[in-house]
C-alpha cells in the first residue's frame, strides 16, 4: 500500500509541470522498475532518466529516501556489502563525507538549486492561473519533495545557510520546525504550512524502515572478544600444566578434577561463543501507523490471535487468568483484529464461569483503559501500583472514574473468589450449568470438546457502544486411550481452532500468569513481522520475560537476567533467540511446517578476464539445473498472487488471501482450477495426511495473509472447530512431528523453535523500554528447584531423542553458532555430575590432607593468576555491553551451582530412567505454613528430595574446614601454607551454596543465617584452639613419663 501511495505522490508531483515543456518532462517509467529491498517501494529515477543506484559496488536496490535516511541516521553503509555510501549530487552532506566529493561540479549543482526553485515558482504560478491548481510544495527535479530528504533525515541546515537568502532560509527553518513537531521534538504550535506539505512529509516518513538494528559499540564489544580469545589461549596452557604435572600422592583426586575442569571448559565454550555477535533493535511505532493506519483508508494492520493456556484453576487462580485476559482485550490494537482464545485443559466449570464474569467486567474496563491510556491494563497490577496515578492525567473526570472502576473491580474479585470457594467441594452428582444441564467436563479425562464465544462481532458491546475483541473458551476433547501431549497438544488445538474461526496470520501465546504490561507490545512485534523485507523470513518475535513479586535481592535468580539480557541478545545477532514458551508472536505459516521464502539470488560480481569454467574452481559452482523445477516459469507467471514455498521437501504454490478456496472445491479435489495450477498443488490426500481431515482448516493453511474461506457461516465454522479439537484428529498426521508444537519433551518450546530454525527461519528479539509482558515466578526454594527440574528434564529428553542438536538437522539451514547455543540448552544438565564431584573434592582434600595440585612453580602460578584474571575480565566486560548488574550476575552464578548439584542432577537420572527404562518418577513436595507478610512465600519451607545433595555438600565442606584448621593447629606453622589453597576451594563451595542454606534455615526468628553459619564455624575453631592450648593444665618440665603397658 505504501508503494502505491508513494507512486501516486511522485506522479502527482510531475503533473505540475507543463506538458509542453520538454525540459521538465518526467522520464518514461519502464514496467520492469525495481523495488526497494528496505521499504518495498519503487526505486525512483535520476534527472538523466537512469534508475537511481545507491551503491555502485554491489548495486543493492535501495530507493533515494532510504539511502538518505541510512546516510543521516544509520551506519552510512550498504546493507548488502557494507561499503560506505558515497554522496550523490544534490543530497545533503553528512559527517564523514570524503573531500573529493566536494568538487566544483557539486557546488554548481547546489547553486543551481536556487535558480531551479525560482523557475519552479514561476511555473507553479502559470499552472495556477491556467488550471486553478496550485501547490506551494517546491519539488526537486527527480520528482520528490525538495525539502523532504533533509527533514526526514533530521539534517541540520547550518551548512547550507550560505546558499540561500534570508527569506528562503526562514522558509526552510519553518518547514523543518513543522516536521520536528510531528516527531514530538518541538512544542506543537498552530500549523502554518499547507496540508499538501504535511501529506508529503507523512508519505516520505511512512517509507522509512520500521525498525533498525543497533550493534553494540566497538569500544565495548571488541575488548570483550579479545579477552575471550586470550582466555582460550590461557586455558590451553593451563590444561597443559594440569595434565603434565599430576599429583602422585592423590592421583584419583587429580584425575577427577582434570576431567571436571575439561568439561567446564567445553560448557563455557558452548555458552560463550553464541554471544559473539550481540545486537539490539529499535522500532518505530509512528512509522507503522503512518504506513498501515492512514486516515480515510481501511486499517491494514495484520490480525493477531492471542493464546492463553491453563490446566488447573485451583493451582492457577482464576483471578490471575482473568487479569491476563483483561490486559489482552484492552491492548492498543484495532478491536476487529484481536481475538483471545483461552484453553482450559482441565475442563473446569470454574474457569468457564470466571470467563463469563470477566467478559462482563471487560465491557467497563476496556473503555476506561483506552480513554485514559493507563498502564498496565491488568486491573490487579494497575491498582496495586505504588506510584502517583495522577501523573500525566489531565482529565478532570479521571479521579472519579478511577475510584468507581476500582470499586467495581473489588466487586468483580468478590464474585471470582466466591466461585473459587464454591469449587472447593465438588457435588457428588457433578457440576450443573445454569440451564440445569450437567457440565460436560465433570470427568476431566473423558469429556467432549467445548467451545464458547463470549465477545466479538456478534457479542456484547462495551458501555460506550463500541465493539470488543473476540473472547473464546476452548476445552479440547479427551478420551481414555488417546495421547494428549500436555501443553503442546493444547497449543496445537488452539492453532487449529483459531485457524477455523479467525485465521489471523500471527499468533501470540501467553501463560495464564503473564499479563500484557505494555499495551503497544503487539505493535512492537508488527514492526518486524510486517516489514516487507524481513517479515516473510521470521518465524516468531520473542520478548524477554519479566516478573513481579520477586524479592529485592532475587535470592534464587528468578529474574534470569543474565539469560534474557545477555544470551538472547547474542543469539539475536546470529539466527535469532530461542523460543522460551511465552511472550512470543508467531508467524502462522512457520508453525505449519513451511520453509521460509527463498531470496532471489543476485548475479555474482565476476570479471570478464576469466573463463566461465573457472567459477567452479573458485568455489562458485552453481547447482545443477536438473534440481530446478519447471515451476520457475510458473512462479514468474503467478508471482503477484502466490508465493512459492516448500514443506517437508516438496514444492507447491500457496495462494494468498486474495484468492480464497471454497469448501466444495477442496472436497472435490480442487476442481475448477486450471491445469497449470493443479500441477503445482499437492493432492488433497497429501494435505489430509499432514494437516488432518478438515477441508476448512486445509483451506486456511493456504492463505498466507489470513482470512476465512468464502461461503462459510459462523454455525458451520463452530462445528468445524469442534471437529478439529477432537481427540482422534491428529492420528496419522504430522501434528507434533513436523507441524505445530513438537511432541516428545516437557520443554516443547525449545524443540519447536529448534525445528523452525533448522528449516531456515529466523527469529527476532524485541526489548521495548517498557516490558511487554510480566508474569509471576516461584520465589521459595523448593518450587524454584522443581521448576528448574522440569526444564532440565526436558533438555535431557531432547538429548536422548532424534532431535538432539548434536546430530539433527545437518545439511539444513541452521547456522553453526546457533547449533552451539541449542547444544548448550540440552547438554547443561549433564554438567551436574562433574559439578557435584568438583564440589566434593575440597572437603575430601581437607579431611585427607591431600591436594589435587602439586607444588606450584613460578610459571604455573602465572597461568593460575592469568586464568582467574581472564575470568573476572570476561564478566566485567560482559556487564559493560549488556547493562546487567553485578548482583544479577552473582546470583546467576550462585544458582548455577545450587541447581546443578540438585535439580539438574535428578533430571539426568530421571530422564535416563524415563527414556531408557520407561520408568516415570516424581518427587513429592511437603509444605509448611509461611508467615503472612510481604514475600512471605519466600520463607515457605517445602521438604523435597532435591534438597539432599546440596545439604550434604554444605555439611561436608563445613566439616572439612573445621578438620583442616584443627589439623593445621596440631601440625604447626609449616602446615598452614598448603591449607590456604584447600580452604579457598571449600569456601568457594560454601559461598555459592549460601542462598540455599538461607532458604533451608528460613527466618529462624529473624536471626540472620550468616550469623548462625559463622557462629558454628568460629565456635568449632575456637574450641579446637582451646583444647590445643590447654590453659588450665599445669605445664610439666622435664621428660614426660608414661606407662609402657608391659608388665615386667
Amino acid at each position: 500500500m505504501a508503494s502505491n501511495s508513494m507512486a501516486g505522490f511522485i506522479t502527482g508531483s510531475h503533473a505540475h509541470f507543463s506538458p509542453d515543456s520538454d525540459e521538465h518532462q518526467a522520464p518514461t517509467r519502464q514496467p520492469s522498475s525495481k523495488t526497494c529491498r528496505v521499504c518495498g517501494d519503487e526505486i525512483g529515477y535520476k534527472e538523466n532518466g537512469e534508475v537511481f543506484v545507491a551503491c555502485h559496488v554491489c548495486g543493492f536496490p535501495v530507493c533515494r529516501p532510504c539511502y538518505e535516511y541510512e546516510r543521516s541516521e544509520g551506519n552510512q553503509s550498504c546493507p548488502q556489502c557494507n561499503t560506505r555510501y558515497k554522496r550523490h549530487k544534490g543530497c545533503p552532506r553528512v559527517v564523514g563525507d570524503e573531500e573529493e566529493n566536494l568538487d566544483a561540479d557539486d557546488f554548481d549543482d547546489e547553486f543551481s538549486i536556487k535558480n531551479h526553485r525560482e523557475d519552479l515558482d514561476r511555473q507553479h504560478d502559470i499552472n495556477h492561473v491556467g488550471n486553478g491548481d496550485y501547490n506551494q510544495e517546491k519539488l526537486h527535479p527527480n520528482g520528490q519533495a525538495f525539502s523532504s530528504a533533509g527533514s526526514v533525515a533530521g539534517k541540520d541546515f547550518d551548512g547550507e545557510k550560505d546558499f540561500y537568502s534570508n527569506a528562503e532560509w526562514q522558509e526552510r527553518v519553518e518547514k523543518w520546525k513543522v516536521r520536528q513537531e510531528k516527531r514530538g521534538l518541538l512544542n506543537k504550535e498552530d500549523g502554518k504550512e499547507d496540508q499538501g506539505e504535511d501529506d508529503d512529509y507523512i508519505l516520505a516518513e511512512a517509507r522509512q524502515p520500521l525498525w533498525r538494528k543497533v550493534p553494540i559499540s566497538s569500544s565495548l564489544i571488541n575488548p570483550y572478544r579479545i579477552v575471550i580469545v586470550m582466555r582460550l589461549v590461557i586455558l590451553a596452557f593451563f590444561f597443559r600444566f594440569r595434565i603434565l604435572t599430576p599429583a602422585n600422592d592423590a592421583y584419583a583426586l587429580w584425575l577427577i578434577s582434570v576431567i571436571c575442569e575439561i568439561w567446564f571448559a567445553l560448557s563455557w565454550i558452548l555458552d560463550q561463543f553464541p554471544k559473539w555477535f550481540p545486537i539490539t533493535r529499535e522500532t518505530y511505532l509512528d512509522r507503522l501507523s503512518l504506513r498501515f493506519e492512514r486516515e480515510g483508508e481501511p486499517n491494514q494492520l495484520a490480525p493477531v490471535d492471542f493464546f492463553v493456556s491453563t490446566v488447573d484453576p485451583l493451582k492457577e487462580p482464576p483471578i490471575i487468568t482473568a487479569n491476563t485476559v483483561l490486559s489482552i482485550l484492552a491492548v492498543d490494537y484495532p478491536v476487529d483484529k484481536v481475538s483471545c482464545y483461552v484453553s482450559d485443559d482441565g475442563a473446569s466449570m470454574l474457569l468457564f464461569d470466571s470467563l463469563a464474569e470477566t467478559a462482563e467486567f471487560a465491557r467497563r474496563w476496556v473503555p476506561f483503559c483506552k480513554k485514559y491510556n493507563i498502564e498496565p491494563r491488568a486491573p490487579e497490577f494497575y491498582f496495586s501500583q505504588k506510584i502517583d496515578y495522577l501523573k500525566d492525567k489531565v482529565q478532570p473526570t479521571f479521579v472519579k472514574e478511577r475510584r468507581s472502576m476500582k470499586r467495581e473491580y473489588e466487586e468483580f474479585k468478590v464474585k471470582i473468589n466466591s466461585l473459587v470457594a464454591k469449587a472447593q467441594k465438588k457435588p457428588e452428582e457433578g457440576w450443573v450449568m445454569q440451564d440445569g444441564t450437567p457440565w460436560p467436563g465433570n470427568n476431566t479425562r473423558d469429556h467432549p470438546g467445548m467451545i464458547q464465544v463470549y465477545l466479538g462481532s456478534a457479542g456484547a458491546l462495551d458501555v460506550e457502544g463500541k465493539e470488543l475483541p473476540r473472547l473464546v473458551y476452548i476445552s479440547r476433547e479427551k478420551r481414555p486411550g488417546y495421547p494428549h501431549h500436555k501443553k503442546a497438544g493444547a497449543m496445537n488445538a488452539l492453532v487449529r481452532v483459531s485457524a477455523v474461526l479467525t485465521n489471523a496470520p500471527f499468533m501470540l501465546n501467553l501463560d495464564c500468569d503473564h499479563y500484557v504490561n505494555n499495551c503497544k507490545a503487539v505493535r512492537e512485534a508488527m514492526c518486524f513481522l510486517m516489514d516487507p523485507n524481513l517479515g516473510k523470513k521470521l518465524c516468531y518475535v520473542q520478548f524477554p520475560q519479566r516478573f513481579d513479586g520477586i524479592d529485592r535481592h532475587d535470592r534464587y535468580a528468578n529474574r534470569n537476567t543474565v539469560f534474557f539480557d545477555i544470551n538472547m541478545k547474542g543469539l539475536d545477532g546470529i539466527q535469532g533467540p530461542v523460543y522460551v514458551g511465552t511472550g512470543t508472536v508467531f508467524n502462522r505459516q512457520a508453525l505449519y511446517g513451511y520453509d521460509p521464502p527463498v531470496s532471489e539470488k543476485r548475479p555474482k560480481m565476476t570479471c570478464d578476464c576469466w573463463p566461465s569454467w573457472c567459477c567452479f574452481c573458485c568455489g562458485g559452482s552453481r547447482k545443477s539445473k536438473s534440481k530446478k523445477k519447471s515451476g520457475k516459469g510458473l512462479f514468474s507467471v503467478f508471482s503477484k498472487n502466490k508465493s512459492k514455498k516448500k514443506m517437508m521437501g516438496k514444492d507447491y504454490v500457496r495462494k494468498g488471501s486474495g484468492s480464497m478456496f471454497d469448501l466444495e472445491e477442496i472436497e472435490e479435489g480442487l476442481e475448477g482450477y486450471e491445469d497449470l495450477e493443479k500441477s503445482s498443488l499437492m493432492s488433497q490426500k497429501s494435505f489430509e495426511k499432514r494437516f488432518g481431515q478438515s477441508p476448512v482448516f486445509i483451506a486456511s493453511t493456504l492463505m498466507e495473509n489470513g482470512g476465512l474461506p468464502e461461503g462459510t457461516n459462523s454455525n458451520s465454522l463452530v462445528k468445524e472447530a469442534i471437529h478439529v479439537i477432537s481427540c482422534g484428529y491428529e492420528e496419522k498426521t504430522e501434528w507434533g512431528k513436523e507441524i505445530g508444537w513438537i511432541y516428545g519433551s516437557v520443554t516443547e518450546d525449545i524443540l519447536t523453535g529448534f525445528k523452525m530454525h533448522c528449516r531456515g527461519w529466523k527469529s527476532v528479539y524485541c526489548m521495548p523500554k517498557r516490558a511487554a509482558f510480566k508474569g509471576s515466578a516461584p520465589i521459595n526454594l523448593s518450587d524454584r528447584l522443581h521448576q528448574v527440574l522440569r526444564w532440565a528434564l526436558g533438555s535431557v529428553e531432547i538429548f536422548l531423542s532424534r532431535h538432539c542438536p548434536l546430530w539433527y538437522g545437518y545439511g539444513g539451514k541452521l547456522k553453526y553458532l546457533e547449533r552451539l547455543a541449542y547444544t548448550n540448552t540440552i547438554v547443561y544438565p549433564f554438567t551436574s555430575i562433574p559439578l557435584l564431584a568438583y564440589c566434593t573434592i575440597p572437603a575430601v582434600c581437607l579431611l585427607t590432607g591431600k591436594f589435587i595440585i602439586p607444588t606450584l612453580t613460578n610459571l604455573a602460578s602465572v597461568w593460575f593468576m592469568a586464568l582467574f584474571i581472564s575470568i573476572i575480565l570476561t564478566s566485567v566486560l560482559e556487564l559493560r555491553w549488556s547493562g546487567v548488574t553485578i548482583e544479577a550476575l552473582w546470583r546467576n552464578e550462585q544458582f548455577w551451582v545450587i541447581g546443578g548439584v540438585s535439580a539438574h542432577l535428578f533430571a539426568v537420572f530421571q530422564g535416563l530412567l524415563k527414556v531408557l527404562a520407561g520408568v516415570d518418577t516424581n518427587f513429592t513436595v511437603t509444605s509448611k505454613a509461611a508467615e503472612d507478610a510481604e514475600f512471605g512465600e519466600l520463607y515457605l519451607f517445602k521438604w523435597t528430595t532435591l534438597l539432599i545433595p546440596p545439604t550434604t555438600l554444605i555439611i561436608l565442606n563445613i566439616v572439612g574446614v573445621v578438620a583442616g584448621v584443627s589439623g593445621a593447629i596440631n601440625n604447626g606453622y609449616g602446615s598452614w601454607g598448603p591449607l590456604f589453597g584447600k580452604l579457598f576451594f571449600a569456601f568457594w563451595v560454601i559461598v555459592h551454596l549460601y542462598p540455599f542454606l538461607k532458604g533451608l534455615m528460613g527466618k529462624q526468628n529473624r536471626t540472620p543465617t550468616i550469623v548462625v553459619l559463622w557462629s558454628i564455624l568460629l565456635a568449632s575453631i575456637f574450641s579446637l584452639i582451646w583444647v590445643r592450648i590447654d590453659p588450665f593444665l599445669p605445664k610439666q618440665t622435664g621428660p614426660v613419663l608414661k606407662q609402657c603397658g608391659v608388665e615386667c
